[in-house]
């Protein structure tokens, strides 16, 4: 069964090729494809734009076969609607600061990733390790949605052998301490069936962001799992301003993020196609 591939779009920045190296780390052991994808507004650019992904494609030592690609467009439509027509198992894309023409800082990279049904890695400085990613931090508040990433979270942690750390708010109300168990047994369920070390914390509510990229750090994490809800509801705890400090935390740790699909409480993804 063919290995569904990976998509990292590309602006030609330093951070981008280390969105790549993630990319590439990530794809070796399943043996992907990996598309570099940069979008041009004018068909004028698009002999400068393949000549410097070729460039960087020769670079690379890698089996992994990456395949470079240009098209005319707007970032903001493009990046997710390539990579559903390509039918593509994650997007590795750098975040940087307010320069180039990605401009994908906090809110913007939001708006980026919610037009798109395949989940993101979103990257800063930080390059891969060699081993790939040892350790998920995986936040579950109390939206039934957030169950939906575990099986995206399962499927890498399955291919690099990584521990996963299960971390969910603390509630003082009894109705939302009960909900809050009955996730955390729910999550050890489904990593344990699928083979996958798992850990359960239980960390303050107030402040969960913080509390997440603390733990994170505490735990040596390589990534981190969120789902982007963009919604305000009282019995989550991660909104737009939680997701987007994650995304940008200080220690610089990947995070990846998948959107919600309505009316489902789990997700069946996988990276064959």
């Amino acid at each position: 069964m063919k290995v569904k591939p990976f998509i990292v779009p590309h602006d030609f920045t330093t951070v981008s090729n280390i969105a790549l190296e993630h990319a590439v780390a990530t794809a070796k052991p399943l043996n992907a494809e990996v598309f570099l994808l940069h979008v041009v507004s004018k068909k004028k650019d698009i002999n400068s734009a393949e000549e410097k992904l070729r460039s960087i494609v020769s670079q690379l030592e890698t089996l992994v076969k990456v395949t470079p690609v240009v098209r005319v467009g707007n970032i903001f439509e493009d990046i997710g609607d390539f990579a559903a027509e390509h039918h593509a198992a994650l997007i590795f894309m750098g975040t940087h600061g307010a320069h180039g023409w990605q401009h994908l800082t906090g809110m913007n990279a939001l708006k980026v990733i919610t037009r798109s049904v395949v989940p993101f890695v979103i990257v800063q400085e930080k390059t891969p390790k060699e081993t790939g990613y040892n350790d998920i931090v995986v936040p579950l508040d109390l939206n039934k949605e957030t169950k939906q990433k575990l099986a995206v979270v399962a499927n890498i942690a399955q291919y690099f052998k990584s521990k996963v750390h299960v971390i969910t708010p603390e509630e003082s109300d009894e109705y939302l301490k009960q909900k809050v168990k009955g996730n955390i047994v729910f999550a050890q369920k489904y990593f344990i069936e699928r083979g996958v070390h798992v850990t359960t914390t239980v960390l303050p509510s107030p402040g969960f962001d913080k509390e997440v990229v603390k733990h994170a750090v505490s735990v040596d994490a390589d990534l981190i799992a969120i789902m982007n809800l963009n919604k305000n509801n009282f019995l989550g705890v991660l909104t737009a301003t939680h997701e987007e400090y994650i995304i940008t935390n200080d220690a610089q740790i990947p995070t990846l993020i998948v959107n919600p699909i309505e009316g489902i409480n789990t997700l069946s993804v996988d990276f064959n196609g």
